[in-house]
């Protein structure tokens, strides 16, 4: 009898049935554009979650280049396969740099939190904004989708990925898109801030 008791005795948040998996699906922002993939936020992250929440696992999904329509389009599998309880979301800026209508990222942002939640997955959107060379009508449209999706959809929110980064020196790379080595600790702690209450 007392051998039969052992596995609920020990079923500690490091046992195989409490482990959980979180899913980063990005863009080059996420992907590590520009430095090894080690240096990036997500590599960051995993390291931070391994040391204090080591029942989760992390799976980065982000590939550089990557839009809302190619995100939508490939979720569903991703969701299968690897069945996350939580899923972070780092789309929207290749879009925006392509004037993509707001209406068409919106509705793939909308598909990609819906298939999460239908998956039984809770969603951290993160944030994105433009520059204001694209106009500034089209630059607010952008930005504010972020917090009215969240808002609309009950979703934990980082407005804005890149606060206190663009724009500052030795934070940006040549281009001024991709964020450098030194940015990546700050990235990881915006994440981290709204992440850590989903645990």
């Amino acid at each position: 009898m007392l051998k039969l008791s052992l596995p609920q005795a020990y079923a500690g948040e490091n046992s195989p049935l409490q482990q959980q998996t979180i899913l980063v699906l990005g863009d080059s922002i996420s992907a590590g554009y520009g430095m090894d993939k080690q240096q990036g936020w997500v590599a960051l992250l995993e390291m931070t979650l391994t040391q204090e929440y080591p029942q989760y696992s992390l799976i980065n999904a982000s590939i550089s280049g990557e839009t809302t329509s190619g995100g939508a389009n490939r979720l569903k599998s991703i969701l299968t396969k690897h069945q996350p309880s939580l899923v972070i979301l780092e789309l929207g800026g290749n879009d925006g740099l392509r004037g993509t209508p707001i209406k068409l990222i919106t509705k793939n942002l909308t598909s990609m939190i819906k298939l999460s939640h239908e998956s039984g997955a809770k969603v951290l959107l993160l944030g994105m904004r433009i520059p204001p060379n694209y106009g500034q009508g089209y630059s607010e449209l952008f930005a504010n989708q972020y917090q009215q999706l969240a808002t609309k959809h009950n979703v934990a929110l980082v407005t804005f990925l890149l606060e206190g980064i663009a724009g500052q020196t030795g934070m940006m790379q040549a281009d001024g898109i991709h964020p450098t080595q030194n940015a990546q600790p700050k990235m990881m702690k915006s994440v981290w801030l709204a992440l850590k209450p989903l645990l």
